[in-house]
């Protein structure tokens, strides 16, 4: 059998040896790193992949689009895509920056926890790209979601946005910039993840404590200041009251084994396309 080759296409100056490390740990028997990849100079790379290898080998050869832009990443992505042809393609998943994979993660623990169906949800910085999967995954299983942003026009196009990606649940946008805008938010809510951007503080304890529905509260900024006050980066499942607290690192683990999963299942066939659908699937079994 052919040995397991993943190709890694990352639009950064050096390729992520992070998401190196974790082929590695996936199982991979080698890995081509290639940096400062665009859709402009991939469409080599990718034919290189699907033409060495024939019929049921083609399998044995699988794509990853990293890199910490995560947008370059998916117009990488549909250049890939774009280069597939019929029965000639190779299997390819998208995770730069930990997008799909961090997302999952925070999402299943927060499933794990509270019933997503008919559940309502805040999450916090929803126009990051996590921020962004976190609300879609949301309201793919059923939530009532508000997003926000401290630009209500950012949030509002956002919420527009998944809104075209899901027939479940609900999609609204809030603004909220200070502990008087977000209180009002948690009132009825029993979900809350914080996905801003690092070491800035969305929600501060006082606020935290003040929605006595809340069952669960991730905050996915590990960079102090944490971008829940209260939440330590270690918690996970942390127990205060009626409510459980996880930090980043908490979730973390969770990411892990949902990014090693995912780049096995790259090997399982030659058509496999992960994005955040079917990686939020594959969290949802590890």
């Amino acid at each position: 059998m052919s040995r397991k080759i993943l190709i890694q296409l990352d639009g950064d100056s050096h390729a992520s040896s992070f998401d190196s490390v974790v082929a590695y740990d996936a199982g991979i028997d080698a890995l081509l790193s290639h940096a400062n990849v665009t859709p402009e100079n991939v469409t080599p790379l990718v034919h290189g992949a699907m033409f060495t290898r024939g019929g049921d080998d083609l399998k044995n050869t699988a794509l990853f689009i990293g890199g910490s832009n995560v947008r370059r990443a998916e117009a990488l992505l549909e250049k890939v895509k774009g280069c597939f042809f019929g029965p000639v393609r190779n299997s390819v998943m998208l995770d730069a920056n930990g997008c799909n994979t961090t997302a999952a993660a925070a999402v299943v623990y927060a499933g794990r926890e509270v019933q997503l169906a008919g559940a309502t949800a805040v999450v916090m910085g929803a126009t990051g790209p996590v921020g962004e999967r976190v609300a879609r995954m949301l309201a793919d299983d059923g939530a009532n979601v508000v997003v926000t942003s401290r630009s209500l026009d950012r949030a509002t196009e956002v919420a527009d946005t998944i809104r075209t990606q899901t027939k479940r649940g609900s999609i609204q946008a809030a603004s909220a910039s200070k502990p008087a805008d977000v209180e009002p938010l948690l009132h009825d809510a029993q979900i809350l993840i914080a996905c801003g951007a690092a070491g800035v503080q969305l929600v501060d304890e006082a606020t935290l404590q003040s929605s006595s529905s809340l069952r669960v509260a991730i905050d996915l900024n590990a960079v102090p200041p944490v971008g829940i006050e209260g939440i330590a980066v270690t918690d996970k499942a942390k127990t205060r009251g009626d409510l459980k607290l996880y930090g980043a690192i908490g979730v973390g683990g969770l990411k892990m084994k949902t990014h090693r999963a995912a780049i096995a299942a790259l090997f399982e066939s030659n058509d496999r396309v992960l994005d955040y659908v079917e990686i939020y699937k594959i969290s949802k079994t590890v």
